[in-house]
């Protein structure tokens, strides 16, 4: 396939230069014979405060790029810049995708409906009754947002700032009034696991520069299936504690490529292949980390 068109991408943010979504998305681009040229515009590296990301919407509209990415710490404060938000973007109050379109600056969240991708794609059988979800930022809340549209009855949120988490827990209440979700402080965490069928981490802890275990590995047991959205290290030291356990686990790198696959979807208008952009992730990242990302029918072929 071709298509004459040239895209001009950025993913603006701080400290994106190290960021592997620039290469995935190009890796797929020229499989499916599209020009297609991805920059980091990283914040820090330019000397810009992020609270100009209004200006540097300007700049990156005037100078021809089709679309950007945004991420941390603009997801929010983005949002004062846009024409038109998508409706689930806007209920999170978050946006990772913008659009440069004709009719204005259309902002969309690819990290809720990657997850979402991910789950049923890497637990396509696990219970929802009961979810624990540890971490209520930005990326847990995405992540919450799409457990919950998945049809957990129940999602119990921990949080080391009990007032976050408590706002989460209100705002995801009021948009999903057929599930209750409810909050634990950390030192409930074994009563709350007790009774639930999966865990969700959505914390820094376990990347590269922040590594160690969210909570004591004693509380993992073998009916629990365990999901942690770092993906560098695909494997954290969480999700081989959970195996060593007995747990299922499903990585990060499956939200990273599904997040991307969406995202390459709004900007060319063309569905990329999820299977093949997984490889092109798994060959941007050392095999020997490539964790349960290699498991399952659809990545086997």
């Amino acid at each position: 396939m071709t298509d004459s068109h040239p895209y001009l991408v950025g993913l603006i943010g701080t400290g994106v230069l190290p960021s592997l979504t620039p290469p995935l998305h190009m890796a797929e681009a020229r499989a499916l014979g599209l020009t297609y040229v991805y920059r980091p515009i990283d914040l820090t590296a330019l000397g810009v405060d992020p609270a100009r990301i209004g200006e540097v919407l300007t700049w990156a509209e005037r100078l021809g790029y089709d679309a950007v990415n945004v991420t941390h710490p603009c997801k929010q404060s983005v949002l004062a810049h846009l024409d038109r938000i998508d409706p689930v973007a806007a209920a999170l109050r978050a946006v990772n995708t913008v659009l440069f379109t004709p009719a204005g600056r259309i902002g969309y969240n690819t990290d809720t409906t990657g997850f979402a991708a991910a789950f049923t794609d890497g637990l396509p059988d696990a219970a929802t009754r009961h979810v624990v979800q540890l971490g209520a930022g930005g990326a847990g809340s995405a992540v919450a947002d799409a457990l919950l549209r998945l049809g957990t009855e129940r999602l119990s949120i921990v949080d080391l700032d009990p007032a976050r988490a408590g706002t989460l827990a209100d705002d995801l209440g009021a948009r999903h009034p057929l599930s209750v979700v409810d909050t634990a402080r950390p030192a409930d965490l074994a009563a709350v696991l007790a009774t639930a069928d999966g865990l969700v981490h959505c914390t820094p802890v376990g990347m590269a520069e922040h590594p160690g275990l969210p909570l004591d590995a004693a509380l993992l047991r073998p009916e629990l299936w365990v999901s942690d959205i770092v993906y560098r290290p695909l494997d954290t030291e969480l999700l081989v504690a959970a195996r060593e356990r007995g747990c299922r686990t499903l990585s990060g790198g499956r939200m990273a490529v599904h997040q991307a696959v969406d995202a390459f979807a709004l900007i060319t208008g063309t569905r990329p292949d999820p299977d093949r952009m997984t490889v092109h992730f798994l060959d941007l990242v050392s095999s020997d980390t490539a964790g349960d990302l290699r498991v399952g029918p659809a990545l086997a072929r």
